[in-house]
């Protein structure tokens, strides 16, 4: 069984996913980490961002790509290039091809809960339930404000607010891959409380 989130960046669709797994013993891929991951070695490399050909020389040196969530991940800088690099087409090619291969590896003995902002709608169109988490800008950034100040990380609420606008701007609207509620997926309004969210999805699962 495949389950995918979808939705736009600080939706909480990483927590959704992580509960999923824990609750139901699922494999938790986050596509969002394997984008962090190129984009902070590009970020260490010092490379022109701008440079496709640097890019894909920096992508033919990773092997392998880790899912783990390292906290140097989860910086504003990394945040921004990854959301610049996921705008290219042979970069979403990589990551899509390398999460599929995964899938199909282990798919024999296990169910994936997979989270991303194309994983319905592209990588994987036909997983048995498709949820998009849909939370206010508003919220988003108060708490991608929160998880910012927690990580000691300096951070200013009005810009993030500013800059998560500027980024649904250009999911939505990019050539590749754009972000969209996918064919038959189920909204899932997680502006509230985490527990009316959790029994809402407990019961779509139960249902399959």
């Amino acid at each position: 069984m495949i389950v995918t989130i979808d939705g736009p960046a600080g939706s909480g669709k990483g927590k959704i996913a992580k509960y999923i797994s824990n609750k139901w013993g699922f494999k938790h891929l986050d596509s969002g980490i394997l984008y962090r991951n190129l984009a902070y070695k590009i970020l260490k490399s010092q490379i022109d961002i701008k440079s496709t050909t640097e890019i894909k020389e920096i992508m033919k040196e990773q092997k392998n790509i880790s899912f783990r969530n390292y906290k140097r991940l989860r910086s504003e800088k990394v945040s921004k290039i990854a959301s610049i690099i996921a705008t290219h087409k042979f970069v979403r090619d990589h990551i899509n091809k390398f999460q599929r291969n995964f899938v199909n590896f282990n798919k024999k003995n296990s169910h994936f809960v997979i989270d991303g902002r194309d994983i319905g709608s592209v990588v994987f169109r036909n997983a048995e339930l498709k949820l998009y988490i849909d939370v206010s800008e508003q919220n988003r950034a108060k708490r991608r404000y929160k998880q910012l100040i927690d990580s000691g990380e300096k951070s200013i609420y009005r810009q993030i607010l500013k800059d998560i606008k500027l980024r649904d701007k250009k999911d939505k609207n990019r050539s590749v891959s754009p972000l969209v509620i996918p064919s038959g997926a189920i909204i899932i309004n997680n502006n509230g409380n985490f527990l009316r969210t959790a029994n809402q999805i407990n019961k779509l699962i139960r249902n399959i």
